[in-house]
């Protein structure tokens, strides 16, 4: 295990596995559930995948379900079903090799400890919540395949959030604060970081360590947003997991889901 990430090889990778690769350089990481046979589902912004309407109009299957590629790229040569998605939603069925963009391979990391964890200096590479069967994770991903996933949101129902979800059940009751994502959590973390620690610089004249502190601090904003140890998630059968569904309908229909904040 890497301080910054965990690369893999293909032939490392088991069915159920949460699996990344970077973009833009690293600048972000993408995410996504591997399912066997070189196939990856995954969620992504509905808008950057071809419309039904435009799908449908090329195709001469008469199928409600369009088979859709990113629209910046051409028909996968390898795969016919690479880019299979229902309309109106961002869970997309991919090849492999369509996933990681010629990117290198990376398998997310669950049930780390607390001191790994603060090691990941890095967001979006692990988490301490431990993962469920490995059947049960293909399983959630295929009925998202079906069924969506909701609305994209970059802060809040990423990527990564999907994955998150799929290997554990988890969903976060308050809607309003940070999701699942350890990317998301780096990203609004650095600055909240920079905020608290900038008073310390009048306490500290080192600048060393200032930046001492500043990572701390960093490292335990997004340690206090891992899905292992906040107290406001709770375990969502995914059949429970309407495509809209809202946190506020969740909570108030917990008890006629049966579903206990315990996990």
């Amino acid at each position: 295990m890497g301080v910054l990430t965990n690369k893999v090889g293909r032939d490392e990778l088991k069915p159920g596995d949460h699996i990344y690769t970077y973009r833009a350089v690293f600048a972000y990481s993408h995410h996504g559930v591997f399912v066997g046979g070189c196939k990856v589902v995954h969620f992504k912004p509905e808008h950057s995948l071809i419309s039904p309407t435009l799908a449908s109009s090329s195709s001469s299957s008469s199928s409600s379900v369009s088979e859709v590629n990113d629209s910046s790229e051409a028909p996968c040569p390898t795969f016919p079903d690479c880019g299979y998605k229902q309309p109106k939603s961002g869970v997309v069925l991919s090849c492999l090799d369509c996933f990681l963009k010629k990117g290198s391979l990376y398998r997310f990391e669950y049930g780390v400890s607390s001191s790994i964890f603060l090691t990941r200096f890095r967001g979006g590479t692990c988490t301490t919540a431990p993962s469920d069967p490995l059947q049960t994770v293909i399983h959630r991903a295929m009925h998202l395949l079906q069924n969506g996933f909701g609305n994209y949101d970059v802060f809040q129902n990423n990527c990564e959030d999907f994955a998150l979800y799929c290997k554990t059940g988890l969903l976060i009751l308050d809607k309003n604060g940070v999701g699942r994502s350890g990317q998301a959590s780096s990203i609004l973390g650095a600055p909240l970081a920079a905020l608290l620690s900038s008073p310390l610089t009048l306490l500290i004249p080192n600048p060393v360590g200032v930046a001492t502190v500043t990572a701390g601090m960093y490292c335990m904003s997004r340690y206090a947003t891992d899905i292992g140890v906040r107290n406001d998630v709770i375990k969502v059968p995914v059949e429970d997991l309407a495509l809209n569904l809202g946190f506020k309908t969740l909570k108030r229909n917990r008890k006629a889901f049966g579903i206990s904040i315990s996990r």
